[in-house]
């Protein structure tokens, strides 16, 4: 006999309009505001390799988590996007939630402490929209995050021009979400149908992949995302550099960026930490700043709260 399964029909829904949120679009970062530039020469290096980047019609990827949304950096990514600076948008289902409950209602984030008590945190009825376009998507055979994009065009979400999702569908700029089953809290709703889900995400991780075939020259940054982004990154570029060797070509010269909180500035990024020591276990260093450009590429470590780094990068380029 199979194992038990949880009845989702047991569990109580509420609206949006009855949660508490953390956040709301006062955190929103627009071209054209005030920035509190910080003092890290990289990220001007960084920069220039990007412009470089898109000189040479090489590809420029922006993989992130969620946190990105929460910082408010959503405009100004989608205004990269489009003046063609960022070719390609990367993010976990958590990233696709927060992007979309900004888009919809102008609010976002909920306390965990404090809904976790009452058994209601992720439990309410609007969010889980999201699991019916991932069937839309699967039904479709594209990927989630255009699917998302083009559905929030078309129902003209109240604040979608603060959205990376809908950015993605105007400006035809891949957005890819990369969803990790249970770990979001639209799994958590009865209209939640894994394998429609996981083949929404699956061809998304394909047209990530088709992405990285053109990294050659161009530049790969992992905001905030520990091991969704180093994983995914990691076999999308095994899978490109497959098939670049049976071409003849290779995909070797890029730069690759890591911004996080982990205080690695003052260590050499591009030698592994030793093994058993915690830097070690820390992918993003040994994943993306050592072992994937260890064949010609440049590595930048960058640290700092997203909320800050971002729109100082922003500046940059514009500049």
């Amino acid at each position: 006999m199979p194992h038990k399964q949880f009845d989702r029909t047991l569990l109580n829904i509420k609206p949006l309009d009855e949660r508490i949120h953390d956040l709301d679009l006062t955190i929103m970062k627009r071209p054209g505001d005030s920035i509190e530039l910080l003092d890290k020469p990289r990220i001007g290096e960084l920069a220039q390799a990007i412009v470089k980047a898109r000189e040479s019609d090489a590809a420029v990827i922006l993989m992130m988590g969620a946190h990105m949304i929460r910082a408010g950096n959503g405009p100004l990514i989608a205004d990269l996007m489009r003046q063609g600076l960022i070719t390609h948008v990367a993010m976990n289902g958590a990233g696709a939630i927060h992007d979309f409950e900004l888009a919809l209602i102008g609010q976002t984030c909920e306390s965990v402490a404090r809904y976790i008590s009452e058994g209601q945190f992720g439990l309410w009825h609007e969010t889980a929209r999201l699991n019916d376009y991932a069937k839309v998507a699967a039904e479709s055979g594209h990927g989630f995050g255009e699917t998302l994009g083009r559905i929030f065009e078309e129902e003209k979400l109240p604040n979608r021009d603060a959205s990376v999702l809908a950015a993605g569908h105007r400006f035809n700029v891949p957005v890819t979400v990369h969803v990790a089953i249970g770990q979001d809290i639209i799994h958590e709703h009865a209209n939640c149908d894994g394998a429609a889900t996981g083949a929404a995400s699956y061809a998304d991780f394909l047209i990530f992949t088709e992405s990285v075939c053109n990294l050659e020259r161009g530049v790969f940054m992992n905001y905030g995302t520990a091991v969704m982004g180093p994983e995914v990154y990691l076999k999308a570029l095994a899978m490109a550099r497959n098939v670049a060797h049976q071409r003849g070509e290779s995909i070797t010269d890029f730069t690759t960026a890591v911004f996080d909180l982990v205080p690695l500035e003052d260590e050499d990024v591009t030698r592994e930490a030793p093994r058993g020591t915690p830097g070690y276990f820390f992918r993003p260093w040994k994943t993306i700043l050592v072992r994937t450009v260890a064949d010609g590429g440049t590595s930048i470590y960058v640290q700092g709260d997203h909320a800050r780094t971002f729109p100082t990068l922003f500046h940059h380029l514009v500049a």
